[in-house]
């Protein structure tokens, strides 16, 4: 099985050469079977056997999300549709959306990442997992769901939404591992606590992707129904959750790197960046086979370190997603990201876990104001602790972000919950032109 841990302790000199070995066998299938790649190589002067170590990568183009969407549906296709037995696809909010494919062996090793991520969570054939991602195209649900059952759990795919019958069965069928978005763990997590239902619940440790989960959120989750929140990674691009995750030291998520080869970059230069500096995650799948793609450009901003962890995995990892470069909004010339807002909303007391930003464009200039939802109705009409409370929240913003911005307290469920990924900005730039 790839993911016991005889994989997951391989010297650095192992990795690289089986790296290699998977990332020539990769570019040479790009090259041959995806017309696509065959033209943009060519283009750039690049041949398969022009690929002789791991550092040869830097000389293929970057892929990017347009270039998917300019192949949609079946023009990255690598393999014949008859030897396709399963496809998925993002959810094409902004457009015709991502579609990934995969063969028989796609779906094995697919199934091995995951495994490898949910054993070094702590899960165990013994527990009982429920899965509060939505199934559909959407790849969350069905990666989790097949890693669980390698490993031998008995998996609930209760999907999302219906958000009392989630908690009724999690208390009826004592399920002791819950997989969700971070933003739909911390919206259970809250309505379990209200209802007086969390020291019922045999839940002990949260599975959460497909989105940025910050300490804060973690923090707000675990306090709420006392589980070990652990977080994991990828991308419909990369054929779903599977790149990485964390084991129980949650010091960073340990990288599949025997299926996975990642860089970080300049965002703006294209520069490949030195292990420990921030930049843009590019990653390369190494072993697929419908869907072969290089250089994949993440859009997501991290830092990678290849020191050992204390758990004795030897793999690579990432810091958990520090921001999106799609995500960063410019406001007056400051680069301000969601998670730096909501580092200081989360350390506040009085205020709930939701929020949202909204911008809008005043005098040509671009504004920012943080709506943020009370836990008490009653402290609205206290008018001197929600003023100092209103105070506190724009002191900290502004000293964290280096601007000033608008903070909006609203009555308690007025802001939306979410049972996917969360919507956190509102921009309202081209409405309110003065």
């Amino acid at each position: 099985m790839f993911y016991q841990k005889d994989k997951e302790t391989m010297t650095r000199k192992e990795t690289e050469e089986l790296q290699l070995m998977r990332l020539q066998w990769t570019v040479n299938r790009c090259y041959d079977r995806v017309p696509y790649y065959r033209k943009i190589m060519d283009k750039a002067g690049v041949k398969p056997s022009h690929i002789k170590n791991l550092g040869d990568v830097a000389k293929l183009p970057l892929t990017s999300k347009t270039d998917l969407r300019e192949n949609y549906p079946y023009g990255l296709f690598a393999s014949a549709i008859e030897d396709i037995v399963e496809v998925h696809a993002s959810s094409g909010t902004t457009g015709k959306p991502i579609v990934g494919a995969y063969t028989h062996n796609d779906l094995e090793v697919w199934s091995d990442c995951m495994a490898r991520i949910i054993t070094a969570s702590g899960v165990t054939k013994e527990d009982i997992a429920q899965i509060s991602f939505g199934y559909g195209l959407f790849t969350g649900a069905f990666g989790l769901h097949y890693g669980l059952q390698k490993v031998g759990c008995m998996v609930v795919p209760i999907s999302s939404g219906n958000s009392e019958k989630q908690l009724m069965i999690m208390e009826d069928f004592e399920t002791s591992v819950l997989i969700a978005t971070p933003s739909y763990g911390v919206y259970l997590s809250e309505m379990a606590k209200d209802k007086g239902v969390s020291d019922h619940l045999k839940l002990r440790v949260g599975l959460f992707g497909s989105e940025v989960c910050t300490p804060e959120m973690r923090t707000q989750i675990e306090k709420n129904i006392g589980i070990t929140v652990t977080d994991n990674y990828g991308l419909t691009e990369l054929g779903g959750p599977g790149v990485s995750g964390e084991c129980l030291e949650r010091d960073g998520l340990h990288i599949n790197e025997d299926y996975y080869l990642c860089e970080v970059i300049d965002p703006d230069s294209g520069e490949v960046l030195p292990e420990g500096e921030t930049g843009e995650l590019v990653i390369t799948p190494l072993a697929k086979e419908a869907f072969p793609i290089f250089r994949y450009r993440t859009k997501d901003l991290a830092r990678l370190t290849y020191e050992p962890c204390k758990c004795g995995r030897t793999q690579a990892r990432m810091t958990k997603v520090l921001g999106r470069t799609d995500d960063m909004m410019i406001i007056k010339g400051v680069n301000v990201f969601p998670s730096q807002i909501e580092s200081v909303l989360f350390t506040m007391d009085h205020i709930g876990p939701h929020y949202q930003l909204i911008l809008r464009k005043k005098n040509f200039m671009d504004t920012l104001e943080v709506q943020v939802e009370l836990i008490d109705a009653n402290l609205l009409e206290r008018y001197g602790e929600l003023e100092a409370l209103q105070n506190k929240i724009h002191s900290d913003l502004k000293s964290v972000l280096g601007l000033e911005c608008k903070v909006s307290l609203v009555p308690p469920r007025t802001i939306t919950r979410f049972e996917g990924k969360a919507k956190r900005i509102i921009d309202l730039r081209n409405e309110n032109r003065q």
